[in-house]
């Protein structure tokens, strides 16, 4: 099984992050906790993760290419092409 490098991992966790709190700002906008997680990450580990962003946007798009269909298991298609 193929594992994601560094700057993946680093993204990912930010994105999932972020997703689960934006959802819970929307359920709960004035829940405490839900605020300091969002200032414990934005203090800790925005930066990290929107340096990592920068170096993965930097990557050419064969390479990104590459590397989903390496992660996913099976090649991309491009658009209006058809299976093998």
């Amino acid at each position: 099984m193929t594992s994601l490098d560094a700057d993946e991992e680093r993204v990912t966790r930010a994105q999932r992050l972020l997703i689960h709190l934006g959802a819970a700002l929307v359920a709960r906008p004035f829940d405490t906790g839900t605020h300091e997680k969002l200032r414990a990450f934005l203090h800790k580990d925005a930066e990290p993760a929107l340096a990592s962003l920068a170096v993965l946007s930097r990557r050419p798009e064969a390479e990104l290419r590459s590397r989903i269909a390496e992660l996913a298991g099976h090649p991309l298609r491009s658009a209006g092409s058809s299976p093998a």
